[in-house]
């Protein structure tokens, strides 16, 4: 209301200045105080009807989105309505202000009232800091996400075979980390390039992760995969691609699985708050938001990693983030700063691709890490 208060007192000065500017001088050039103090007494006066008549508007505005549930924020403002409005106060002005300027004034204060609406609706969604303050905290296999310390999920980009996964689950285990993720169902922008083992990769990894007491991670891409997914998996991954597979979305709110949920690479944060919002809706919270870099006109990463939106992200939802270093750099040589940037920004987990021999990786071999690098980044990344 502080907003609209300011605004109110800027509206009245820039009417009183135009008022001044336009009327005609009637009587004498001098006034006298007591005319001078009786004028500003009553634009006092009406200064004050003016924020008690703006504050109803905000009231009523309010209720008018109470009928409007189920459209949600950007759904709110009705273009045609607001000209119709603007249309209906032009043929009512008979100055002194021009129409340009009543057009101006009532456009921001319709501005200002679907702001209103917008926190209205931010308020009642299940993932909002607003509707929990509290920090959901996700337990897989011991580990906390959300806790306050960096948890690591490293694995290969894609299984490939038994072999691969258990080198590299070795390799995991020796670092006491206790999660493992590859790929067994792969979207990839060439039709002709590997897209995984599918429910193969899925069975060697939970092999795997039973053989090593490891958490397994695996993303899935079709609604009708994810019950007999989550049959293999602790945690479900959707990837950048599928941020806004809505069937998809629902789909994991109907699991009981918790889900690793990635930004999409044209995604906005509000886009993704609301890819959230989907499965928690359908009855899943258990949710972690991915940030794995968005595409920008940049060229020297594969992604710009937009490492600010981790602390909004972690104001604006009361779920854990994850930063995928790997997708958002395309590159070794940046793992182990970018890691660093984001567990110093607040990033609740780190994840991250090894491989066995990279150079031979049936994808993405140019930003898997050997396990020589794996080693270097964990105890970089750790002190």
């Amino acid at each position: 209301m502080l907003i609209i208060h300011s605004f109110v007192l800027e509206t009245c000065a820039c009417m009183f200045k135009e008022y001044e500017k336009d009327k005609p001088i009637t009587g004498g050039i001098n006034m006298s105080n007591e005319q001078l103090d009786l004028l500003r007494k009553q634009l006092d006066e009406l200064n004050v009807d003016l924020l008690n008549l703006i504050n109803k508007r905000g009231d009523l505005v309010k209720e008018v989105a109470k009928f409007k549930p189920n459209q949600g924020a950007d759904k709110k403002y009705d273009p045609v309505r607001e000209h119709q409005m603007l249309e209906k106060l032009k043929n009512q002005n008979e100055g002194p202000f021009h129409d340009a300027t009543i057009i101006h004034l009532f456009k921001e204060i319709f501005k200002a009232g679907l702001e209103l609406q917008e926190k209205d609706y931010h308020k009642e969604m299940l993932v909002s800091r607003k509707r929990k303050n509290e920090d959901t905290i996700i337990d897989i296999k011991g580990e906390k996400i959300g806790d306050g310390q960096p948890h690591f999920v490293c694995g290969p980009c894609a299984v490939e075979s038994y072999e691969q996964v258990k080198k590299v689950a070795e390799q995991i285990k020796k670092h006491g980390l206790n999660m493992i993720r590859g790929g067994a169902f792969k979207p990839r922008t060439s039709p002709y390039d590997f897209q995984g083992l599918g429910f193969e990769g899925l069975e060697i990894l939970r092999r795997i992760g039973d053989e090593f007491d490891l958490a397994v991670v695996s993303e899935i891409v079709r609604p009708q995969d994810m019950e007999q997914a989550a049959e293999y998996l602790d945690m479900i991954q959707i990837g950048a691609r599928n941020m806004q597979n809505f069937e998809l979305l629902k789909a994991a709110g109907e699991v009981d699985k918790p889900i690793i949920l990635k930004r999409g690479m044209s995604a906005t944060v509000s886009d993704f708050i609301n890819a959230a919002e989907y499965i928690h809706s359908k009855g899943n919270g258990n949710i972690i938001l991915c940030e794995r870099g968005i595409r920008t006109y940049e060229t020297s990463t594969r992604n710009t990693l937009d490492i600010t939106a981790v602390p909004i992200l972690k104001q604006e939802t009361h779920l854990p983030v994850m930063v995928d270093v790997t997708h958002s750099t395309g590159r070794r040589d940046l793992l182990i700063p970018a890691a660093k940037a984001a567990i110093a920004i607040g990033a609740d987990a780190i994840m991250a691709e090894v491989h066995p021999d990279p150079a031979v990786a049936l994808s993405d071999q140019q930003q898997q890490m050997n396990f020589e690098q794996f080693d270097a980044f964990m105890e970089a990344v750790r002190k």
